[in-house]
């Protein structure tokens, strides 16, 4: 099984001091966090390219890989191609992160460049679902 999903952070979020629900405390994994469920782990992933909007102002599909698949550490150019090819989506097209036509299919893509396999999209719907859910 991938690291990701045997994590249940299917986006490979870096540990970090930034704290997520449902995540476990603390990670048995050296780098990466994990979480109690995948839907914990895809909700993570709509925190965080939500936050790459609101914060940083990244507000595409190239922005928001740039950071998030650093070149330093990537193949940002293939990960930026793979995920608009996956969703369908330019690379430079402004996204709505609240929009879950877009950022269901968004997640899934990311999961399926980390982790070389087509994600659940149940359980990308359930994180999009804890997402939308107040604290």
């Amino acid at each position: 099984m991938a690291r990701g999903l045997d994590n249940r952070n299917p986006g490979n979020i870096r540990r970090s001091k930034v704290r997520y629900r449902g995540e476990v405390r603390p990670s048995r994994d050296p780098d990466f966090k994990q979480f109690e469920t995948l839907a914990w782990g895809y909700r993570a992933i709509f925190v965080l390219l939500d936050t790459y909007r609101v914060r940083y102002g990244l507000d595409t599909i190239r922005g928001m890989i740039s950071r998030w698949a650093p070149p330093s550490e990537n193949h940002t150019e293939v990960y930026i191609r793979a995920v608009a090819a996956d969703t369908g989506i330019d690379p430079d097209e402004p996204l709505d992160t609240r929009d879950a036509g877009t950022m269901i299919p968004l997640a899934a893509a990311i999961s399926r460049v980390e982790n070389g396999a087509p994600a659940d999209i149940r359980q990308v719907a359930d994180g999009w679902e804890l997402f939308l859910s107040p604290e």
